[in-house]
């Protein structure tokens, strides 16, 4: 019964999107705009707040609106295989029913159950940034396509659908990614990529699978960026955009945003050009202190975190800001109930198969080659942060490591998990340490900000 439920739902949603899409490229798309909404309401239920359908149904009935132009944008300068397809998976099979499928396993076997996964296929790479180890040692670790292939098959079942790949970089393994696009039709895949192997064949490949595309590293424009990446690499990514543009593939953008480079990145002259060379989203990352070797001043004052944040939301808003939709890894706690890692909606798996919390917390006590992927979510650190979500009932304070070092020391402590940083094995007093500072100075800040929006 309920195979018949999930073929019914997802023809249902197939039909409403296809109709979206055929109207929006007539310049309609507002006629058929609120069938979709109420279909998504209709499999969703409560799951997201009724604000956010009122949200949705406003958007939609302003066809001049900011996001409505966005929506047509993004629609007409697609290929409509590519965006059939990816939203398809990605918001149907993942966001909407993987979702609720990972959350009532949950529930069911006493653990967290991610609907997102991120794997390392390889810790290779081909370029040698300022202060990256990849270059030098990361050809000595990958995941075998049969491993990949694995926690895919054994994850469908409990809700994963949405497949995100990093590294080293993991394009240096295109053929195997392509292969799983092939056999895993149902699954979102993205890769966060330094664009340099991206081609003519590539975007041939990502057109013909349909449900993968891609986020480019940046971090800011060509001096910047280049300081670290090498010579060159600005305009690599810059070409790589642009022929993946001229194929009428959607793409985004990861940022790395520091005490540095915060301005630049979130300036109206970057965006532009962002979305001149054809980039619907851009997903910011807060520079982590991770590695036996990371900086700390690199890491930004509470004044600087505050106007990241306020930014971000500035950028994205209903009005004004810039026809892109940017996510914040780190300020946007508040929309996702805090931390998110440790299995509770994603978990990461480095190229040595270890299954890790998260892509910045680099201790485990279980690995993929020798376990199950259910029995991987069970390992002790897993569960201990499933105990402990949310780490802090303020939600601008999500993380165990940044925000609460505290945490992150008991649990590695109490759980015994090891250090799988693939450099050189830190330990979590040397990795928390550097946080302490950081904490101690957003703690009041953080608080005084959260009390007024959230009274």
């Amino acid at each position: 019964m309920t195979n018949v439920i999930h073929t019914a739902e997802r023809k249902a949603f197939q039909l409403a999107l296809d109709r979206v899409v055929h109207k929006a490229k007539e310049g309609n798309a507002a006629e058929v705009a609120d069938s979709l909404i109420n279909l998504i309401q209709k499999i969703l239920g409560d799951t997201w707040k009724e604000e956010t359908y009122a949200q949705l149904h406003q958007i939609a009935g302003d066809p001049n609106s900011k996001w409505a132009h966005y929506a047509d944008r993004v629609i007409k300068e697609t290929d409509s295989n590519i965006l059939t397809t990816f939203l398809l998976n990605a918001a149907y099979e993942g966001g909407f029913r993987g979702y609720k499928t990972a959350q009532e396993a949950s529930e069911e076997l006493g653990c967290n159950v991610p609907w997102i996964v991120l794997m390392d296929p390889t810790s290779a790479c081909n370029m040698h940034c300022t202060g990256c180890w990849a270059a030098e040692y990361g050809h000595k670790q990958s995941l075998s396509y049969e491993v990949m292939d694995k926690v895919l098959t054994e994850g469908k079942p409990l809700g994963l659908h949405a497949c995100l790949f990093t590294g080293g970089e993991p394009l240096i393994r295109k053929d195997d990614i392509f292969k799983l696009c092939n056999k895993h039709r149902d699954v979102a895949f993205h890769a966060f990529t330094n664009g340099t192997l991206i081609n003519d064949d590539f975007c041939k490949e990502m057109l013909r699978v349909g449900n993968f595309f891609v986020s480019v590293s940046l971090e800011g424009f060509s001096e910047a960026n280049d300081s670290r990446r090498g010579k060159g690499h600005f305009d690599a990514a810059i070409r790589a955009m642009e022929m993946m543009h001229s194929y009428h593939i959607p793409f985004g953008v990861s940022i790395c945003y520091t005490s540095r480079n915060y301005m630049d990145v979130t300036s109206d002259a970057f965006l532009d050009m962002l979305i001149e060379k054809g980039c619907y989203f851009a997903w910011y990352f807060h520079y982590m202190p991770v590695g036996m070797n990371a900086s700390t001043e690199l890491l930004l004052t509470p004044e600087q975190r505050l106007y990241m944040k306020g930014r971000i939301r500035e950028i994205r808003g209903l009005e004004g800001g810039k026809e892109i939709f940017a996510i914040d890894f780190q300020n946007d706690g508040e929309f996702v109930g805090g931390c998110v890692a440790g299995g509770k909606y994603y978990c990461h798996i480095n190229a040595a198969g270890d299954v890790e919390p998260c892509v910045f917390i680099h201790y485990s006590g279980a690995n993929i080659n020798e376990m199950s992927f259910l029995d991987c979510l069970r390992q002790p650190i897993f569960m201990k942060y499933r105990e402990g979500q949310p780490f802090n009932d303020n939600h601008l304070r999500p993380c165990p490591m940044l925000e609460n070092p505290e945490k992150l020391r008991q649990i590695v402590a109490e759980t015994g998990a090891r250090s799988t940083d693939l450099e050189e094995p830190e330990s979590a007093d040397h990795l928390c340490d550097k946080c302490v500072s950081y904490a101690a100075r957003w703690q009041d800040p953080a608080d005084r900000v959260w009390a007024e929006e959230h009274p």
